[in-house]
């Protein structure tokens, strides 16, 4: 029988890394060319601080950071039990739970919007029971909360639960037969070697939440200092004043960009719900 031969060139190390390399290159030129474009355009402005004085930017900003601040905290609460317990117990349809936790991640922002519109809207599921307790969520801040939790909490949901499943369940088992209670141990054990994660997941759903846009526009609407966000302040100045828009985007650009450098820097998390 006929000995094998391997025909053809081999391959170098050198020239794979160099094709590796102009990939990469050409993805992050694609990437960062834009970026690059809004402060080549906001930079050489003269009066770039009266800009950032003008009511349509503060108080955009002033909605933003409240409303993800309130976000936050709703996220944190509902979402880190919510990934305890897809992270430690097994039930029938879990994967059908995880997988409906996942999906407004894909939702078409239009979807998401007219999902929460049928829901709390005033012809929505709980419009006769909202109306009945004299309450109005549609077109009002409060739309804005549910808007950002509704596309942002399963960022945190993901990344909580990667990180309460890299945590060894054996030192659980110890500090309970120390005579340490469940919040104890979650506290003093599994919340600690899972902070990074628990961290990491936290800063994307803030980030997430800072730049919703299409729910909250068919939601909540697009009312200066009510339900106009940054985001939404950018789609209404870009009409009417360029450069206004073109500062509002640089910021945002500026936040996420410090947002993802400091989550990297000082946690060593990644989007990824891993140690980088």
């Amino acid at each position: 029988m006929p000995a094998l031969t391997l025909r053809g060139p081999i391959r170098r190390p050198a020239a794979d890394a160099v094709a590796l390399g102009i990939a990469a290159m050409a993805l992050v030129l694609f990437l960062l060319l834009p970026l690059v474009a809004i402060f080549v355009r906001v930079l050489p402005q003269d009066d770039l601080r009266d800009y950032l004085n003008r009511p349509v930017v503060t108080e955009a900003l002033r909605l933003s950071f409240i409303t993800t601040a309130i976000s936050l905290g709703v996220i944190l609460a509902l979402g880190t039990p919510t990934a305890l317990l897809l992270a430690r117990r097994r039930f029938p349809g879990r994967d059908v739970i995880d997988t409906l936790l996942d999906l407004p991640m894909v939702l078409p922002p239009a979807v998401a919007g007219i999902a929460l519109l049928m829901a709390f809207g005033r012809e929505g599921l709980l419009g006769d029971a909202l109306d009945a307790l004299g309450l109005q969520v549609a077109f009002t801040t409060a739309a804005v909360v549910l808007a950002q939790v509704f596309v942002a909490s399963p960022f945190y949901v993901k990344a909580a639960k990667a990180g309460f499943e890299a945590v060894d369940q054996e030192l659980e088992r110890v500090s309970a037969t120390l005579g340490r209670s469940r919040l104890e141990t979650f506290l003093r054990v599994t919340a600690p070697l899972a902070r990074p994660a628990l961290l990491g997941g936290a800063v994307m759903a803030w980030a997430r939440a800072l730049g919703e846009f299409g729910a909250t526009l068919m939601f909540a609407g697009n009312t200066p200092g009510r339900t106009q966000t940054m985001p939404l302040a950018i789609y209404t100045a870009l009409t009417e004043d360029t450069t206004a828009a073109l500062v509002l985007a640089a910021v945002l650009v500026v936040l996420s960009f410090a947002v993802l450098l400091v989550s990297k820097l000082l946690l060593g998390w990644s989007p990824g719900g891993s140690r980088a």
